[in-house]
C-alpha cells in the first residue's frame, strides 16, 4: 500500500506521515506551492509556502526516510481560491479560502498526483474521522472537538473520502506535538498558523487590493429606511455583523446589516436586527444524501468557531436547500458555508446565498 502525504512543514502533517509510516504504507511525501511570498506582498515565515516550510517538511521526511516532492499548484490556487476571494468581496460575500483549497487543490489536484504515484491513500493532517460503513463513507468530527476541522470538508465526495486517510482524527493536539517531540521532529514546538495563510497580516482590504489592482469606490452608510449615516471606505473593506472601523458616531452600536453592491451603500443597524432564522443555501454536497422530498431535522453551523444549532434542511433541487435554524442566529453571511450534522458525522453542506439571504434579512430585521 502506498500513500501520499501533504506535508505543509507543520506539526500536524509531520506526525500524520509518522502514523502512516507505522501502519506500514509506503510513503511520498510532498508539499504543495501555492504562491510565493512577493505574491502575497509580504516575507513571512509564520504562514504555509515559506521557504521555512518547505525545509522542514523536507527535514521531516528526510527523518522518516521518504521521498518529498513540492507541486507547483500556483496557477491553480490563483484561480480557485485567491480570485475567487477577490470576487466574494466584491459581491457582499465573506468567503472561507480553506474550502476552496481543500476542494480545488487537496482532494482535486493531489488527487491527480497521487494517482499518477499509484498511491492508494492521500493523507492529510486534518482533525477529523473517516468512517465506513453499509451505505458508503461518513465524515465524522475529531475526538477533539477543540480542533475539530469537519467544517471546512464537507465538499468531499464518496469517492475522496474512500481514497483519504486522517490519522490524526482521534489524537488531540498536545498528543500530536509530544508524538513529534518524542521523534525530534524539527517542528514539534513550530507554532500553527494563523489567519489566511495568504493574508497573513490579516489585512485583508490591502489583500484585496493588491490582488485585484483596484480601489474600491466611498459610498453611503445608510439605515434600514435608507436614510444616509455617512461615507464607508468601499464595500469589500466591510462584512455582516461587523461593528469596528465604521467611523460612525451614534447613539446606540451600529453593525453591518446588509451590503448593497448594485447602489454601492453598506446597510446599518442594531444587533438585533442581525438575527434571523431562514438562509438560503446553494451548490450543496451531501455526503449522507436525504431521503427524496423529505425535509431533514439536524443541527448546521453557519460560520467556522460557532457551536451548531438545531434546524430544519428543506432540500429544493438542483443543488440547493432553505436552511430554517429553530432560534434565529446572528450574522449568518452570504459566502460562508453551512454545513448541516447529525451528532458527529457531517451529512453535507453549501454556500450561503448572497441574494436571497440578503433579502431575507433586510426584510425580516430579525423576526426570522
Amino acid at each position: 500500500m502506498r500513500a501520499l502525504i501533504a506535508m505543509s512543514g507543520g506539526v500536524d502533517s509531520s506526525v500524520a506521515a509518522l502514523i502512516m509510516k507505522k501502519r506500514g504504507y509506503d510513503c511520498i511525501g510532498c508539499t504543495m506551492k501555492l504562491y510565493a511570498n512577493e505574491d502575497i506582498g509580504v516575507c513571512a515565515t509564520n504562514t504555509c509556502c515559506s521557504l521555512y516550510d518547505v525545509a522542514d517538511a523536507k527535514a521531516v521526511a528526510a527523518e522518516l526516510d521518504m521521498p518529498n516532492y513540492t507541486f507547483n499548484f500556483k496557477d491553480r490556487f490563483r484561480e480557485k481560491v485567491i480570485d475567487r476571494f477577490v470576487f466574494c468581496y466584491e459581491h457582499a460575500m465573506t468567503p472561507n479560502p480553506c474550502i476552496d483549497c481543500n476542494k480545488h487543490l487537496k482532494f482535486d489536484e493531489l488527487y491527480k498526483r497521487a494517482l499518477a504515484l499509484d498511491c492508494d491513500k492521500v493523507v492529510t493532517g486534518h482533525y477529523a474521522r473517516i468512517r465506513k460503513t453499509e451505505d458508503g463513507y461518513h465524515l465524522l468530527k475529531a475526538l477533539d472537538e477543540t480542533k475539530d476541522q469537519s467544517y471546512v470538508l464537507y465538499s468531499m465526495t464518496q469517492k475522496e473520502l474512500g481514497a483519504t486517510a486522517f490519522p490524526l482524527g482521534e489524537l488531540k493536539k498536545e498528543e500530536v506535538r509530544r508524538i513529534a517531540g518524542d521523534n525530534g521532529f524539527v517542528n514539534a514546538d513550530k507554532p500553527d498558523s494563523q489567519d489566511i495563510c495568504f493574508v497573513p497580516d490579516g489585512d485583508y482590504v490591502s489583500a484585496i487590493k493588491r490582488f485585484s489592482g483596484k480601489e474600491y469606490a466611498p459610498g453611503d452608510f445608510v439605515d434600514i429606511k435608507g436614510n444616509v449615516l455617512g461615507r464607508h471606505k468601499g464595500i469589500v473593506c466591510y462584512t455582516i455583523g461587523q461593528r469596528k472601523g465604521l467611523g460612525i458616531s451614534a447613539s446606540n452600536p451600529l453593525y453591518v446589516l446588509r451590503i448593497d453592491v448594485e447602489n454601492n451603500r453598506v446597510v446599518l443597524g442594531s444587533n438585533e436586527d442581525l438575527f434571523t432564522r431562514t438562509a438560503f443555501v446553494e451548490d450543496v454536497n451531501w455526503i449522507v444524501p436525504p431521503v427524496s422530498g423529505r425535509d431533514v431535522q439536524c443541527k448546521a453551523k453557519v460560520r467556522y468557531r460557532m457551536q451548531e444549532k438545531p434546524c430544519t434542511v428543506m432540500p429544493l433541487g438542483e443543488g440547493r436547500c432553505r436552511l430554517v435554524f429553530d432560534e434565529p442566529q446572528r450574522a449568518i453571511t452570504p459566502g460562508q458555508s453551512a454545513v448541516f450534522y447529525d451528532g458527529d458525522v457531517v451529512l453535507g453542506g453549501g454556500i450561503i446565498s448572497a441574494r436571497r439571504c440578503s433579502e431575507i434579512s433586510f426584510k425580516n430585521s430579525g423576526k426570522g
